[in-house]
């Protein structure tokens, strides 16, 4: 099993002047610890979950850019990209830039977007739910033409693109894999199955092994080998002293890989102090590896 590192937070102690080195200090433990990716949400206001929506949060994919010149190894995306955010032509070329430019290590994490209270704050659309969905869609049709080196129009009912050209093509091949992310049984399972490389899920191994049962009928229903999608999970350890310990963590991944998960993704509330990326490095990444 591999292990991924999502940092949703930036609300480090020192300020906002101390966020790049923050980053920089966490990317150079992340390259160098064997952590398999490397993940920022795709938020421009702080979600609830992690802290009032005030708190800092930097753009995605100008933080990834400035993590793939810190980085060698570890892959790097978005987890996940609402699709509301950009137009997706200007979103392939936008993920296309940072595989070329990390040199193949991107990932195209991307989802319906949920956020209402950011996307009106910044005077961004926000359609209904199922038009989301539909826009998700078309975002991933258009990445699939544009990677494959057809530059013909696209036209689809939300979306025309008169000429899909992407030069210069992303360096991971086929293209960087497709992570649609979320757990919805009807919609976002079934765009994994048609259209995606890997599937992002969240919730205890029970609830994991039922979405991972729910995926399979999908790829039946739709001729899809359910082998060849990469399983992930997101979840949050907290090592703090009372918390979490080392052997917690590695005793889930092991309930994981045994539904099939191959790849587990943490966020670490204590991120900035950078313990537990060493506890991970030297406890938790040798002792999964196996698995």
């Amino acid at each position: 099993m591999k292990i991924g590192l999502q940092v949703p937070n930036f609300t480090y102690p020192g300020g906002s002047a101390r966020i790049a080195g923050t980053l920089a200090e966490i990317a150079r433990i992340v390259d160098d610890a064997g952590f398999h990716s490397l993940w920022v949400m795709d938020h421009f206001f702080q979600i609830s979950v992690v802290g009032p929506h005030e708190n800092d949060m930097l753009e995605g994919y100008t933080t990834l850019g400035f993590l793939a010149a810190l980085t060698t190894k570890v892959k790097l995306g978005t987890m996940a990209t609402g699709v509301i955010y950009r137009y997706p032509g200007i979103l392939v070329k936008t993920v296309t830039t940072l595989d070329v430019l990390s040199r193949g290590r991107a990932y195209f994490g991307v989802g319906a977007g949920w956020n209402e209270q950011e996307a009106r704050g910044l005077g961004v659309p926000f359609p209904p739910l199922g038009v989301r969905f539909e826009l998700l869609e078309e975002a991933l049709q258009i990445a699939k033409q544009m990677w494959s080196g057809n530059t013909g129009p696209y036209q689809g009912k939300h979306n025309r693109l008169e000429e899909t050209l992407c030069n210069p093509q992303p360096l991971s091949r086929p293209h960087p894999p497709i992570l649609v992310a979320g757990g919805g049984e009807k919609k976002t399972l079934r765009l994994v199955a048609q259209y995606g490389d890997a599937c992002n899920l969240f919730g205890s191994p029970e609830v994991v092994r039922g979405k991972l049962a729910i995926l399979r009928q999908h790829c039946d229903a739709l001729g899809r080998d359910y082998g060849s999608i990469e399983k992930t999970t997101l979840g949050t350890a907290d090592l703090q002293p009372g918390k979490t310990t080392a052997k917690q963590v590695i005793e889930l991944c092991k309930a994981f890989s045994a539904l099939g998960v191959q790849q587990a993704i943490f966020n670490l509330p204590d991120v900035h102090t950078l313990h537990p990326l060493e506890t991970f490095g030297r406890e938790i990444i040798p002792a999964v590896a196996g698995f």
